[in-house]
């Protein structure tokens, strides 16, 4: 990881559970990270914990609605003028609502798709656009995924958030074609998590605690420093080797 000390990372999402956890992680090692979300408050609440703990990196809180390409326009101009630039790329942002697909409120499906397909999509473009007009050419884009992005669960709930989570897989894949016809050194990554014990499940199952709880009960969540520590991983790999997919998951309970 010492070749990514000083420069810039993006977060997306980055005010709680695995968004958060990278952040505090790449600052820790020394990065200059730009982390975004709509909770303003609770990333300058982050950065002042990294800046109290001492770490070497520097966290910028950007207030941003991925649902809106305006404001991440606008967040990718902001980080331009006072960074110069993004070299690596973690869209880490994603929700899940608990709309089925014979019952299921489009209002929900399309929040869905406008963050964790979308956002992403829009996300990665901006920061390979500023890559490519630096001349930065050893780049990294990784894409948060879920072991829903290459499995269907019997739960129907989660099946249009495994949709969006299937579209990722295809998005990074095609991003790394697209790289590679391009000739650039730039990496593309998906690390795909299964359960995590995050917010993930308690706003999922907002109406039913008891679903909520219960979802941690078959297997040991992993938690979100295991994904940050596969994020470090990946970013720290030998130039010449391309991590295309890292799926992880808890083990199951005795």
């Amino acid at each position: 990881m010492e070749r990514w000390r000083g420069r810039v990372a993006l977060v997306t999402g980055a005010s709680v559970g695995i968004g958060a956890t990278i952040a505090v992680e790449l600052v820790r090692l020394g990065m200059k990270v730009m982390g975004c979300a709509r909770d303003f408050g609770k990333i300058q609440k982050l950065a002042a914990e990294c800046q109290s703990a001492g770490y070497p990196g520097v966290l910028v809180p950007f207030k941003c609605d991925l649902t809106k390409e305006e404001e991440i326009l606008a967040m990718f101009a902001a980080i331009k003028e006072q960074h110069k630039g993004v070299d690596v790329c973690i869209n880490n942002a994603g929700l899940a609502h608990p709309e089925t697909l014979l019952n299921g409120k489009s209002s929900g499906w399309k929040n869905m798709m406008d963050v964790n397909v979308l956002a992403l999509s829009i996300c990665t473009r901006e920061a390979y656009q500023s890559m490519k007009e630096r001349n930065v050419d050893d780049g990294h884009i990784i894409n948060i995924n879920s072991m829903c992005g290459h499995r269907v669960v019997p739960k129907a709930v989660l099946h249009f958030y495994t949709a969006t989570k299937y579209a990722v897989t295809a998005l990074t894949e095609g991003l790394r074609q697209e790289l590679r016809a391009e000739n650039s050194h730039i990496r593309a990554t998906c690390i795909s998590p299964g359960l995590v014990e995050t917010e993930f499940a308690l706003r999922l199952y907002s109406n039913s605690p008891d679903k909520a709880s219960g979802a941690y009960s078959a297997y040991k969540p992993l938690e979100a420093i295991d994904v940050a520590n596969a994020v470090t991983y990946v970013l720290g790999a030998p130039a010449h080797v391309q991590i295309g997919d890292v799926q992880m998951q808890g083990t199951e309970q005795a």
